[in-house]
This record gives structure tokens, sequence and C-alpha cells, in this order.
């Protein structure tokens, strides 16, 4: 086609044009799949300007730019069908076109490159999520702080454990002495400390002195009544001497015949009935002294009885029952109180026969309560039943207790009563590290400062109020002076290298 015909059919061009862009839109950035440095830079009635293929073609796509149609920009423009057309001496033709070409391609350049080259760079997260993994790996190379200990060999005592109950070591009842009195007033109550003589409960005195002033009375009618047996007394005595004086005389005129034999019987008679009398008042007043006495006996027991309406405390210790109550009526077998002696109380604790030969008296028994960390307290065997349960096969076992506030009566309380001491090893519980299979292993420190996982066999924990602080025997898998890892050691795995630190 020549110059002429290509200028006369602009619709070819324009046909050719939307082929190859495939878009009719006045003006689009589209990406190109293909290399660049073969295609070129068109438009409707614009001459083509080839575009300068860059070094790095082969890595970023092919960009076009369409134009609107425009006689302004030229009036010839050869067909891109016709590889043999001559080009257009137009204002796009020659060097000033492949200008333009070289700065619109700089323009991508610019825009696009950056894009392109950021796509291909790791982001910012997928940097930082590696940069862990070179910290883990770095820090496997470092030491790791830890505290070590070393295991001991010291003498351990061997327990037993048991539970009880608190029971008081000597429970008092009380109980009213004067029976059928009223209660009138109670002046203790549970848990009150009293001591000996301090009254605890009044009683009714209105009967009991109504009473008294009746046995007073009747005391002194008993001494009036000794008074007049003794006048009688006397009164025989006086009767008695004048008739043996009377006898004596009739004897010597008998002899003489001066009197009759009669008279002389009848002098004896009245002698011997006045010695009689004598006698017979000599026993009243026996009987009188006996009835002042009963009386005095009397008046004595309502006196106690009334120094009993008041009931007090027998000993020392402290109220742990209250029965009475304001009105009732004192009975001889009913209980008003009861004490616990001098405060004092023990722990009952029952002991399989099995074990009974390794309880001795006085040994050290350290006792405590699940419901109160607080109370731990030493405590001494006191006494060990003679006698075995047949069907539970345990002996009771008594454990003293000292005097606390903390302590009550009806408590459950644990006790490890010691049962003898050996020498075995030590280490802080602390530095033991339980494992999923129940056994427990600890890491022992080299000579290199390199720790090795050592398995090892536990005893009893002592001294097991505070796990942090508790010691626990050791018995198999260490010797006593190892070094043994104790703060730090859950950190650590078999080899690594430690910095040890002071505690």
């Amino acid at each position: 086609m020549t110059h002429d015909e290509a200028s006369n059919h602009p619709s070819d061009d324009i046909s050719a044009h939307q082929q190859r862009q495939g878009s009719n839109h006045p003006t689009a950035l589209t990406p190109q799949n293909n290399k660049m440095g073969d295609d070129k830079v068109g438009g409707d009635k614009m001459g083509n300007v080839e575009g300068t293929p860059s070094s790095t073609s082969q890595d970023f796509p092919q960009f076009s730019f369409d134009t609107p149609s425009s006689n302004a920009l030229s009036n010839h423009a050869p067909s891109s069908s016709s590889p043999n057309s001559t080009p257009s001496s137009g204002w796009l033709s020659g060097k000033l076109g492949v200008l333009i070409g070289v700065g619109i391609g700089l323009v991508l350049g610019v825009a696009v490159v950056p894009r392109l080259i950021g796509s291909n760079q790791p982001s910012r997260a997928d940097t930082t999520s590696e940069t862990p993994a070179v910290t883990a790996q770095d820090s496997t190379l470092s030491t790791q702080s830890v505290t070590v200990a070393t295991v001991g060999s010291t003498q351990i005592q061997r327990t037993l454990e048991a539970t009880g109950t608190v029971i008081p070591s000597d429970l008092l009842p009380i109980l009213a002495k004067s029976s059928g009195l009223q209660i009138q007033q109670v002046l203790v109550d549970e848990g009150d400390r009293v001591v000996a003589g301090q009254p605890l409960a009044l009683l009714d005195q209105s009967v009991l002195r109504t009473e008294i002033a009746g046995a007073e009375a009747d005391l002194e009618a008993a001494r009036a009544r000794v008074i007049q047996r003794e006048a009688a007394l006397a009164q025989a005595k006086a009767r008695l001497a004048e008739a043996q004086a009377n006898l004596e005389r009739y004897d010597n005129l008998s002899s003489q015949g001066a009197v009759s034999e009669q008279e002389f019987d009848t002098r004896a008679t009245t002698a011997a009935t006045a010695q009689e009398d004598v006698r017979v008042a000599e026993a009243n007043i026996s009987s009188a002294l006996a009835d002042v006495r009963s009386e005095e006996a009397q008046l004595e027991r309502l006196n106690t009885q009334l120094g009993q309406a008041i009931v007090t405390a027998p000993a020392d210790g402290i109220v742990a029952e209250r029965f009475a109550r304001v009105g009732d009526v004192t009975s001889g077998s009913q209980a008003l109180f009861t004490v616990i002696r001098d405060r004092l109380l023990e722990l009952d604790v029952n002991i399989p026969e099995t074990q009974l030969p390794a309880i001795r008296l006085g040994s050290t028994v350290a006792i405590r309560s699940d419901a109160d960390p607080r109370l731990q307290i030493q405590g001494q065997v006191q006494e060990i039943s003679p006698l075995i349960d047949p069907q539970t096969r345990e002996a009771s076992v008594k454990i003293n207790l000292p005097d606390s506030a903390k302590l009550r009566s009806g408590m459950f309380l644990r006790a490890s009563l010691t049962t003898g001491v050996v020498q075995g090893l030590t280490l802080p519980a602390a530095a033991v590290l339980p494992q999923s299979d129940g056994n427990a292993l600890v890491y022992r420190v080299g000579p290199d400062s390199h720790v090795q996982a050592q398995p090892i066999v536990l005893g009893e924990l002592l001294d097991g109020g505070n796990p942090e602080t508790a010691t626990i025997e050791i018995l198999q898998g260490l010797q006593a002076g190892d070094r043994i890892v104790v703060e730090g050691a859950s950190y650590l795995k078999d080899g690594d290298a430690i910095n040890i630190v002071q505690n």
C-alpha cells in the first residue's frame, strides 16, 4: 500500500491497532506477557514508535500505550501491516520519535521496576519470621545461668504416718452436790478457762436456809435436854448418898439389935434404888448428848449443802461442755459441766499391731493439721495400750499435746511418729524434676561445666512444710559431694553448658 492509500484508510489502522492492543480505552497501561523489544507504541493516526529493548527485557513484561487519534499529531501514519512502508515525515518520526520513546521507557522503568523488584524480595514479615530461628540456634550455643547445691550426708529420721482425734487428757464431770435445788445462775460457758474454786453456777439457797434454821433450833433443844439430864443425875446421886448413909447407920443399929431386920432391909433397898437412879440419869445424859451431836451433824450437813449451792471448779482447766440451764433442778446423777483438767489434750491414734514394736514411749512426734497449715506442733508418745482390737488388729497410742489455743477436742490431726534414725543422702527438693513415667531425674554438674541428666530414686520428703525449701532423701543415683542444678534445671537438657551463679 502506498503512502497516500495508507493515509486515506484510517479505519484500517484503527482496526489493526485494536487487534494488537485488545482495548478501546482512550488511555490504558496494559502489561503484556511477551518480551520487550519487538512491540511498538502506536495510536490512531500516530506514527509507530519503536521501543528500545532493555538489558533486563526477559525479566519485565511489556507495556503499551493507547492514545486517541488526533489530526494535530500526524497527517501520515504508516500501516503496521506493511513492513516495507516508508516512515512518515511527521514530528513523531525520526530522532524526535526515538527520543519520545526513550522517555516513555524511562517513565515506565521508574514506575514499574521498583514494584517488580519489591515483589521478588522477601517481605519484612518473612525476615522477622526467620529471626527467631537464628536466635534460637544461637541460644543453643550460649550457657544457661543456674544455681547448684551439693548432695549432703545427714541423719534421717524414719517416721510412721498416722491419723487420730484430739481428746481430753483428763475430762472432769462436774455435778451438783446438793440434789433437788434449782439452778439460779450460770456463770461460765464452753471454752472458758477456769481455776480451782472458781464459781461456775449458783443454786437456790432459800430451802437450805430454812432447814438450817430448824436444825439450829433442834440443836438448842437437845443441848437443853442435856442440861436437864445432868440435873436429874445430880439429884439421883444425892439420893444415893443419903440412902447409903442411912443403910450404914441401920447396919450398925441392926448389929446392936436396936432396929428390926425388916427396917434394915428397907434401908438397903432404898440405897440400891438410888444407885440405879444414878445409872439411869447417867444414861439419860448420854442420850441427850447423842441428840446434841446428831443435831449438830444435821446443822453441819445443811451448812455444807448451803456452801455447795455454789458450784465451783474442782481444778484448773477449760470448760469443755455446759449442760446447766437456769431453772433446772439438780440431780445427783446429772452433770452440769465438763472441764478438761489443766487444759491438757492428747492425740489418740491407732497403730497396726505389725508396727507397734517400732513405737517407743517418749519418742518425738511431729503433728500437723490439714485444715490449718499453721498448726505444726511437737508431742511425745505418752501411752501405748496393752490391748489390741481383735477386729481392726490395731492398738491405741496416746500422744500428749502442748497447751495451745489452736487445739480443740475432737480435731482431726496427722502424726509422724519417729521410729528410727539412719544415715542418708539429701538434696533440695526443688532440684528434682518429676517425669511423666513416674520417675525423677536431676542434672549433675560435670568438671567441664556441662550437665548430665541423672535418673534418681527418691526417699522421704524431709521438712516438707514448704516444698520450695524442703529437702528430700536420695536412695539411688547420686553420691555425697555431687553438685546438682537447682534453679534453672527445667530449662536444661543433657549436655548443656552452664554458668553457675551464687544463690
